[in-house]
């Protein structure tokens, strides 16, 4: 049903949020917005949580959209540096193709041809970091703009947006259509393969002996994961998945190898170097995963890709078959198909062979020896895969020790791990695992970073105390820039500058905060404290003491000028 109301443009605002079901909204005051938080006092269904920083804001929503699978919003109140301070943000929600609603207080537009106090052409400056930015130049335009904006966020494929609003726009009063019934973006994905394209793709895998899925994001969300599980098994072929993803597949499933690549685990690597046929389920086979090179791909080998974005299909390996479409529904019409054909494939040596593999690996892994001091990476993975809950989500930094606990991990209930993915941001863990905590309050979320990227974002221990937001943070702290000291260490004559770095004993400025906090030095220490975090009903900061000379250097394909020949 569509009402005329008579509101101020903040009121239409606020009301067009009321009517796509938003019950919650991230954002930092300032007077450009005053009049939509004056709507916003009065609106009881959608709560406000007030954050120390735009940037932050901005991943606390962007780590709310992809928990729940619905659009989360960050509000800047005040045009100019309120608005330049979620350009971060924006860009890493891009990156994680996470549909991030941003909305920026802008200066009025008469003042356009001055040069406005905290004036900014925020249209050019939001159009490389979002799908779409609109500035609204019409108070009537308001309720239309963000049913645009709603929609091509939860569009394929789903992406951040804003909406910058001048200060007079959201004063003007008027009387506003609004349509009160709200979009649905539940079967937005669902896009079917042509039968001719799934009968290739179907006769390519059934001439296969050594065939491995890749299981990417896009089968993560509304149990999508089970389309592809399905397939596996009717194939009896092991899945891997891709970086970023070690959560596409519960951990405990038997022909899931876990994440591949120059950051997965050798069994999973080498499954995708060695295959014949490599089924690539919503993935772009991207940087994090191939390094963009043979070197992780097995080149002699056919590929069949199924991508919800075209230009994806192909663009980093060549394929077989490319398949336009969602990677769940695609998965479900190959399943269909085998089984219509009655097809099975000789592959018992090849799945038996990943069967041991496997075995061997997680047995190796687990009966390792570890120091009790100093820490090592290893030793803390490994007592955390003893003591988390199977039903925690976990966030992750940018950074070496992070990026090994995307293997290192052990992941059950997708989606549960979020990372900055091909973005690489430091300083997004802990704000994002506020926005989960949000959107799946009955998890334990817990965040893992480094002492840098946890320095960046301190602050919002207020807003996590504030709001009562009850996650566990764990700080890796080895008092550097680890992945920079690695490089500097490895390719640079261990030539140390801007690479160490000091920190407050973060355990005591989280009392301070009004949070809890725990200090670790030693292996046999870890399970103790994570055991009292998960029972403690406020925000919890572990610092752990790491080995700061447990350095490694991922991006060795960057450094190979400087390699000894």
């Amino acid at each position: 049903m569509i009402k005329s109301k008579n509101l101020t443009g903040g009121q239409a605002a606020i009301k067009s949020l009321k009517k796509e079901k938003v019950k919650h909204v991230f954002g930092l005051i300032g007077s450009a917005t005053m009049e939509m938080f004056d709507a916003l006092y009065h609106e009881k269904n959608i709560k406000f949580i007030g954050v120390r920083d735009e940037r932050t804001g901005t991943h606390m929503a962007d780590g709310y959209a992809r928990a729940s699978n619905q659009p989360g919003i960050i509000l800047a109140g005040q045009n100019g540096p309120g608005a330049t301070n979620l350009v971060t943000g924006l860009a890493q929600a891009k990156a994680a193709f996470s549909p991030v609603v941003s909305i920026a207080g802008s200066y009025s537009t008469k003042d356009k041809m001055e040069d406005a106090f905290q004036g900014l052409d925020q249209q050019s400056l939001f159009k490389p970091v979002t799908k779409k930015t609109w500035t609204v130049k019409n108070a009537k335009k308001i309720p239309k703009t963000f049913s645009d904006a709603f929609k091509l966020a939860m569009s394929p494929r789903r992406g951040p947006v804003c909406i910058n609003l001048p200060r007079n726009i959201l004063a003007d009063k008027g009387n506003f259509k609004i349509n009160e019934k709200n979009q649905s973006f539940d079967n937005q994905n669902s896009t079917k393969a042509k039968s001719n394209y799934i009968k290739k793709a179907v006769k390519i895998i059934s001439n296969s002996n050594k065939t491995v899925i890749i299981a990417g994001g896009g089968i993560k969300y509304n149990s999508k994961y089970k389309n592809v599980v399905k397939l596996a098994e009717l194939l009896n072929v092991p899945i891997v998945t891709a970086a970023g993803h070690g959560d596409a597949i519960p951990f405990n499933h038997k022909l899931n190898a876990g994440q591949m690549g120059p950051r997965g685990n050798p069994v999973a690597s080498k499954l995708v170097k060695e295959a014949s046929v490599i089924i690539a389920l919503g993935t772009r086979l991207g940087f994090n995963s191939t390094f963009y090179s043979y070197e992780n791909i097995n080149k002699r080998a056919k590929i069949i890709q199924v991508e919800l974005e075209k230009r994806m299909i192909g663009r980093y390996f060549p394929v077989a078959v490319g398949i336009y479409g969602d990677a769940a529904t695609i998965a479900d019409q190959l399943y269909k198909e085998i089984k219509k054909q009655n097809i099975a494939l000789d592959i018992k040596k090849w799945t038996n062979n990943y069967f041991n593999e496997r075995k061997n690996f997680l047995l190796n892994r687990d009966k390792f020896k570890q120091k009790n001091f100093p820490i090592q990476p290893n030793g803390l993975f490994k007592q955390l895969r003893q003591v988390l809950p199977k039903n925690s989500a976990i966030t992750l930094d940018a950074g070496t020790l992070c990026l090994q606990a995307t293997d290192a991990l052990e992941y059950y209930d997708p989606p549960s791990l979020f990372t900055p993915l091909d973005f690489g941001l430091v300083g997004f863990s802990f704000a994002c695992g506020l926005g989960v905590k949000i959107a799946k309050p009955n998890k334990k979320v817990i965040s893992l970073m480094g002492d840098g990227g946890f320095g960046m974002t301190i602050s919002e221990l207020s807003t996590a105390v504030e709001y009562k937001i009850n996650t566990i943070t764990i700080v890796m702290n080895n008092k550097s820039w680890g992945a920079e000291k690695a490089y500097q260490k490895d390719f640079y004559g261990k030539r140390y500058l801007g690479a160490d770095i000091s920190s407050p004993p973060f355990d005591k400025v989280a009392e301070l905060y009004g949070a809890k906090g725990f200090k670790v030095k030693k292996v046999s220490e870890i399970n103790q404290a994570v055991r009292e975090a998960l029972k403690i009903n406020k925000p919890v900061v572990i610092d752990v003491d790491v080995d700061p000379k447990a350095l490694y250097s991922f991006r060795r394909d960057s450094f190979k000028h400087r390699s000894k020949k």
